[in-house]
């Protein structure tokens, strides 16, 4: 799990197609990366991938055909920036909101332009995710926690401050730039729990305990 509070910014060391996947090496560039682990997650512009080979304050990771389909890792060049953020600990500051580092789309950027010291921009999201939109609630945007300040249909709006601007590479966004989104994960439970989806009742039954050999005594 992740806040969506981006550490800083890395670049793209290097890159690699391998049969269909990709097997990306990330430095750090602003982010300490001297306490990761192999196995550890690591949010690279939004998307959990697991780190592997760390050493020299970068890390490698695989990226698969899957991911590589729904999101932009597969615009990814060697030397762009992207933003990274480290898994949370049970002592981190919950500044944004939960996040999951699972995409749930790609969107483009539409608009942009100033608003006083910050920036206006407008997002163009996938139709199915227009539901999942509120005014005042969170959106996820490349890893960054952002407040949706209006939405109309399946674009939406959003405020960013300079310092924002500074940390992650939403300061490089121009009309057109896919992004990745991530909805706000209450919101996606929300409609889970309202549509009447049910699931089997929990427990273990004695025709399962049957059925895999547990016998009549247990």
């Amino acid at each position: 799990m992740f806040t969506g509070i981006v550490l800083g910014q890395g670049s793209v060391q290097a890159l690699e197609r391998r049969g269909g996947d990709m097997r990306l090496r990330i430095g750090g560039a602003e982010v300490d990366l001297g306490d990761l682990r192999a196995g550890d997650s690591v949010a690279v512009n939004g998307v959990c991938l697991t780190a592997l080979e760390p050493g020299g304050n970068a890390f490698s990771a695989d990226v698969s055909l899957e991911t590589l389909a729904c999101t932009t890792l597969s615009d990814l060049r060697k030397g762009d920036r992207v933003n990274l953020e480290l898994a949370l600990l049970p002592t981190t500051r919950l500044g944004g909101h939960l996040v999951s580092g699972h995409v749930d789309g790609i969107g483009r950027v539409v608009d942009l332009g100033e608003a006083g010291r910050s920036r206006r921009l407008r997002f163009g999201a996938p139709a199915g995710l227009a539901r999942y939109l509120a005014e005042k609630g969170s959106i996820c945007v490349d890893g960054v926690s952002l407040t949706v300040n209006a939405v109309e249909g399946a674009e939406f709006e959003v405020n960013v401050i300079p310092h924002t601007l500074e940390q992650t590479v939403i300061g490089s966004y121009h009309r057109g730039t896919r992004v990745n989104l991530e909805v706000d994960l209450v919101a996606r439970y929300i409609e889970s729990l309202l549509s009447g989806r049910t699931a089997p009742a929990a427990g273990i039954t004695r025709e399962f305990l049957d059925q895999h050999g547990f016998g009549r005594d247990v």
